[in-house]
């Protein structure tokens, strides 16, 4: 039985947040895929033909799941079925659908496709788009049968960015399995040079002065800054021109969801670690037992817990600012002209006022060729904020929000608000922006929209 390393969560182990940290802690191995609407619309409309989960060919043969079979069929000459059916509990379930037969099926006539059936509705109707199923393979005892455990993940909940933060899931994953020995090996190789520079100061008695040089989180604008920097020099250019780039959304999306989250993990990592070493052993070097550590760490608890759930709400305050600066710098690339976090009218400050709000309000004909443009990394409800800052003016609201169901968007566009995407989300199976009128890329939203009237705003 492999040993049990349970992992940070920065929460309790209570409701589904508690149910992904045991599936996580429990499994050898997991397969999480991110859900394409074929994977939700079969529990959700009584007329789409994909009864269950698509299954790669690749993850099919791959060992996690039991070996496919061939079913035994009467007619002798028709294309083979392969199949295995297994038991796979849910524990969000309700009681009569908590444990299923699940069948793991191939139609050798359609080529590669496979699917995972026998599913509970239940868990997949009421999904946001780009959600993902997470399936762990469990062995309780040594020379056990591995046994399959399932649960749906939200995209727009708080696990999910449990599941990213625990998995290293970048915004473009679709699909993989993981080894949870080798995740917590791959963290622990991240930290050690650094926990042995930290194990120095500490015993040199600078410990608070190290955290401040070598792990004080920089500036949201100073890590933008970084990451766009990294951006810059990866690509071979020289600023964020949405003008010359090819797919400008997709950029900033690479920019704020992969390159500066990682820079924010690292320094992040850093930051708690030195917290975690003063808080227990204090700033000044002496002999420690172990007797000591678990008392100060017991008596600490409350310390503790706070720090774990101020990195969390760290990490979701941060990121629409951040997002709002790589903004900022792709429209200062492109030479549009714009102001910044304009007052309009009491307590309403818009992102951005294209090109100023002096113009937009000025009356003349060509003010109506002026809009506001929201930035928000996230959604969910808070686009009506926004829509309450547009008066009479045009309102594009940018986001890298995977999430954002059909219905909401048709609220949108019932409010006159157009919606600015990445150019990847648009043609993605797992999104539900496709086909709506007021949703265009952000490339589409430079040329088509501003690049025409620009002229005239100068």
């Amino acid at each position: 039985m492999r040993e049990q390393a349970e992992l940070d969560f920065g929460a309790e182990k209570e409701g589904h947040a508690g149910l992904l940290a045991n599936l996580l802690d429990r499994s050898d191995r997991v397969l999480v895929k991110k859900l394409s609407n074929n994977d939700r619309d079969w529990a959700r409309f009584s007329n789409k033909h994909q009864a269950g989960v698509y299954i790669p060919a690749e993850q099919r043969e791959g060992g996690f799941f039991p070996v496919l079979e061939q079913k035994a069929r009467k007619d002798f000459g028709a294309p083979a079925i392969r199949e295995a059916w297994f038991e796979m509990a849910w524990p969000q379930a309700s009681e009569r659908e908590r444990v299923k037969r699940t069948r793991i099926v191939h139609y050798t006539s359609k080529g590669a496709e496979t699917h995972m059936t026998h599913l509970p509705k239940e868990c997949f109707r009421d999904l946001s788009p780009a959600s993902f199923i997470v399936m762990g393979r469990i062995y309780e005892g040594e020379g056990e049968q591995a046994t399959y455990e399932c649960l749906t993940v939200d995209s727009a909940s708080d696990d999910a960015d449990v599941l990213f933060t625990q998995l290293d899931i970048a915004p473009d994953f679709l699909i993989g399995e993981f080894e949870l020995a080798r995740v917590r090996a791959r963290e622990l190789d991240r930290v050690l040079e650094f926990v042995e520079q930290l194990i120095a100061a500490w015993n040199a008695g600078t410990v608070a002065e190290f955290g401040r040089q070598s792990a004080a989180m920089p500036k949201t604008e100073e890590l933008a800054l970084l990451a766009r920097g990294q951006f810059l020099e990866k690509y071979g250019i020289e600023q964020l021109n949405p003008f010359v780039l090819e797919r400008p959304g997709d950029a900033l999306r690479e920019i704020s969801r992969v390159i500066e989250w990682d820079l924010f993990r690292e320094f992040q990592r850093r930051e708690r670690a030195v917290d975690l070493v003063r808080i227990v052993l204090g700033d000044e070097p002496r002999e420690v037992k172990a007797s000591d550590v678990i008392r100060q760490l017991v008596g600490e608890l409350p310390r503790i817990d706070a720090l774990m759930l101020s990195a969390s709400q760290q990490r979701k305050s941060r990121a629409g600012y951040s997002y709002e600066h790589h903004i900022e710098a792709m429209l200062a690339g492109g030479a549009i002209p714009f102001e910044k976090q304009v007052v309009i009218e009491a307590r309403k400050r818009p992102d951005f006022i294209l090109p100023s709000l002096r113009f937009i309000d000025s009356g003349d004909a060509a003010a109506a060729t002026g809009l506001i443009l929201s930035a928000k990394t996230t959604l969910r409800e808070r686009w009506k904020q926004v829509e309450r800052e547009k008066g009479g003016r045009r309102l594009y609201l940018t986001t890298v929000d995977e999430n954002i169901a059909s219905n909401a968007i048709e609220d949108m566009a019932s409010f006159g608000v157009h919606l600015v995407i990445p150019e990847s989300l648009m043609v993605a199976k797992e999104t539900e922006y496709a086909g709506h009128a007021n949703v265009l890329t952000f490339g589409q939203l430079c040329h088509d929209v501003v690049l025409p009237v620009m002229e005239g705003w100068r």
